[in-house]
């Protein structure tokens, strides 16, 4: 039986009732005529139940994520969705610059930074932070310092805690043969492309047009499946990103702002408008201010000028100032001062989102994002073995603190040989061209846009 994940109405309504709670709507006599038909809750880890609902509960489901989305929101005027109003949130918002450049060094450094980070995180990722702790510590590696293997690690361990099904064959220590595909270097790809196509002009009915030409469906997951469904449905930009979305808070968007990062050196605000236009596609509120302080960090961070605690308040100055995202990235940064042991920060970063919050949500993960970044103090391999070792969508967090913190150390070789060399300057995927493309010449092709006029 095939089970397409991230699209089933039963499934989504499950995603869409927790979301609810999380962004000031009142669901529970939703939830109510949900349970008492039947329904059940939304898969914990996986995309999709493991059970196909009967014909009535899907139509059901299908009603109740519309009723939903109609729900008024107590956080609707701390958290807006619209451009200007964001800006009107931001008192500190940066002002505008485009006089800083930056270099291909640089750049070659942050493309491998992401995904040196990404790989890393690839074969724990969908474990539980227990799993990740007890897989590193049978071989010696934690605090987490190298690639994670499989060698020496007891059969039993491995037995309750196995290796990401997908992963483990291209990226334990012992098999890792260049980048393998991954959609977290799959992105920064289309976007590289987009701004080849439209310039940094673009639009989100352009990013739209780029998806379905060269995003082959089954290479999405959670919001960027869902729009892209809707797209084939005839739902248009920005519809796409509320229209049965249960997952416009999650990660996706944040995984998509790199390219808008590193084509605006010393632009945060530049970078943050370009990575709204992005998101908007696919995400709302908390999901979009997580791409806009992504990119704006990079665009600080590529000028090769500020340290990454003056990226982070960068970073912060675009996020609404009342938001939950807001205080999520104030929260991290003042556990980052508060603990010596990393471990103590993530510790307490669970206790606050994991009884609430999915693990590919953005507001978890991006706290962790920045509390790696500051509690590192940049350096590369202190931010993504701390990004990855704190859980949660492991090889996303790993990619964004490795682009930052790449692009901090300022060229590829200031990155230790140990994580550069098994990547052999060879990436791959099924976008466009660009399959077994080296770092190299994609630092080239992403300069030759950051310096386009």
């Amino acid at each position: 039986m095939l089970r397409l994940t991230w699209v089933q109405p039963e499934d989504l309504l499950g995603h869409e009732l927790r979301q609810a709670l999380l962004d000031g709507r009142e669901p529970s006599r939703i939830a109510a005529r949900w349970r008492a038909a039947g329904g059940l809750d939304a898969p914990e880890r996986a995309g999709a139940s493991t059970d196909r609902a009967s014909r009535y509960l899907r139509l059901l489901a299908e009603d109740l994520l519309d009723e939903l989305a109609d729900l008024p929101s107590t956080l609707a005027e701390d958290e807006p969705t619209d451009l200007a109003r964001i800006r009107a949130a931001c008192p500190d918002w940066p002002a505008a610059n485009r006089a800083a450049r930056t270099v291909p060094h640089a750049l070659e450094a942050a493309w491998l930074g992401r995904a040196v980070g990404c790989l890393l995180g690839k074969p724990v990722e969908k474990l539980p932070l227990d799993a990740i702790r007890a897989l590193a510590r049978s071989t010696g590696n934690w605090p987490l310092t190298t690639w994670f293997t499989a060698k020496g690690v007891p059969e039993d361990l491995l037995a309750r805690h196995p290796w990401n099904r997908r992963s483990a064959a291209t990226s334990l220590a012992e098999n890792i043969d260049g980048m393998p595909e991954d959609d977290d270097l799959n992105y920064p790809l289309l976007n590289l492309l987009l701004l080849q196509r439209h310039g940094r002009a673009f639009t989100t009915d352009e990013v739209a047009r780029l998806w379905l030409d060269e995003l082959p469906p089954g290479r999405t997951f959670t919001a960027e499946r869902v729009a892209h469904r809707n797209l084939l449905t005839g739902i248009e930009p920005p519809h796409t990103a509320r229209h049965r979305n249960p997952f416009r808070e999650w990660i996706g968007a944040l995984i998509r702002a790199d390219l808008h990062g590193w084509t605006n050196p010393g632009a945060p605000a530049a970078a943050a408008e370009q990575a709204y236009r992005d998101a908007t596609l696919t995400h709302t509120a908390n999901g979009v201010y997580a791409a806009m302080f992504t990119a704006a960090v990079i665009a600080a961070a590529a000028t090769g000028t500020e340290d990454v605690h003056a990226c982070l308040r960068t970073g912060r100055a675009v996020i609404p100032s009342r938001s939950r995202l807001a205080r999520a990235v104030d929260h991290a940064l003042e556990l980052a001062v508060r603990h010596a042991d990393f471990d103590d920060v993530v510790d307490e970063l669970h206790a606050l989102y994991s009884p609430t919050h999915h693990w590919v949500h953005a507001l978890p993960n991006t706290a962790l994002i920045t509390a790696a970044l500051a509690h590192a103090d940049g350096d590369f391999t202190g931010s993504v073995c701390r990004a990855v070792s704190g859980g949660w969508d492991t090889d996303s967090n790993g990619a964004a603190a490795g682009s930052v913190a790449g692009l901090l150390a300022g060229s590829p070789d200031a990155l230790p040989e140990r994580w550069r060399a098994p990547l052999k300057n060879r990436l791959a995927t099924t976008v466009a061209d660009f399959d077994g493309t080296g770092f190299d010449t994609l630092a080239h092709l992403t300069h030759l846009e950051a310096t386009r006029p």
